[in-house]
């Protein structure tokens, strides 16, 4: 009930969308108290950590769900996300299981029947053949790339950055990290 009082009293726009692996979600509702955030995640042994922390912090724009991403149709009303941040997820490496990817063509369909007209998903990791791959499915999925980089930390588009603990690690020992931007327009 806490969570439908929570989605009903958002501003559909103003709803964003991300998985809940380390604190980069709890910085965001930190720093943006006027935006609500969900953070999701399959595993509740990875949602256990983020909710501790949540104990702690009683971020009042912040809740947290336990499920697999492709019931978020189920979830969420059409329209009713603005923005989804997906940050280090699993590269599946093998070829077949590229379906398992969150940037594959499958998961942006299910993107895009839940964000708002000019919804964006952000993507965020160190692994290039993923990131080579989100580009192509973005792409191949109609979707428009509204940026990109292949080194994230010495772009243009550093300023501002908040860095989730995996980057952080990463960064740390030299590796770049690639991220993009893309929304889907409907009436294309």
């Amino acid at each position: 009930m806490l969570l439908f009082k929570f989605l009903a009293t958002t501003i559909r726009s103003s709803l964003r969308l991300e998985w809940a692996r380390d604190n980069f979600i709890t910085s965001l509702a930190a720093l943006h108290p006027e935006i609500n955030y969900i953070g999701i995640e399959k595993y509740s042994s990875v949602l256990i950590r983020a909710i501790e922390k949540q104990e702690d912090l009683q971020l009042p724009n912040l809740k947290f769900l336990r499920f697999d991403a492709e019931y978020l149709p189920d979830i969420f009303a059409p329209g009713e996300i603005a923005h989804i941040y997906l940050n280090f997820s699993d590269p599946w490496p093998k070829d077949r299981h590229a379906k398992r990817r969150l940037t594959s063509s499958r998961f942006l369909g299910l993107y895009d029947q839940i964000l708002a007209d000019g919804g964006i998903v952000e993507f965020k990791t160190d692994n290039q053949p993923l990131f080579d791959f989100s580009l192509e499915s973005v792409k191949e999925s109609g979707w428009t790339l509204l940026m990109q980089t292949r080194d994230l930390h010495h772009s243009e588009f550093a300023n501002g950055n908040v860095m989730t603990e995996y980057e952080a690690k990463f960064s740390a020992i030299g590796n770049p990290i690639y991220k993009l931007e893309a929304v889907h327009d409907r009436k294309a």
